[in-house]
């Protein structure tokens, strides 16, 4: 898989109260991810049934363009302040396109 595109899932879930803020600093990540090296896409979505469940849909053309993107300071960060508004830790899936 070391030269194909991968597709990240990544879900991320509110503690209540907290979705405003949570939804304020995933927004701000979208323009400087999608000018990362390799991005593909990178699209945000809000569960319209459950406004607390934020779903990143990722594509990266290679494994090593996805991980030069988890190193990125601004995403660290970013991560480290919406750490404490979340109900569980982000379920993050990878997957690779067969079809």
């Amino acid at each position: 898989m070391n030269n194909q595109s991968l597709t990240v899932i990544a879900q991320i879930q509110a503690q209540p109260g907290r979705e405003s803020a949570v939804r304020q600093e995933l927004l701000a990540l979208l323009v400087p991810s999608r000018a990362d090296a390799g991005c593909l896409n990178y699209d945000l979505h809000q569960g319209l049934d459950n406004p607390a469940l934020f779903l990143f849909h990722e594509t990266w053309a290679s494994p090593a363009h996805l991980e030069a993107h988890l190193r990125k300071p601004d995403l660290q960060a970013a991560l480290a302040r919406i750490g404490p508004w979340l109900a569980a830790p982000p379920q993050v899936t990878r997957w690779e396109k067969i079809g």
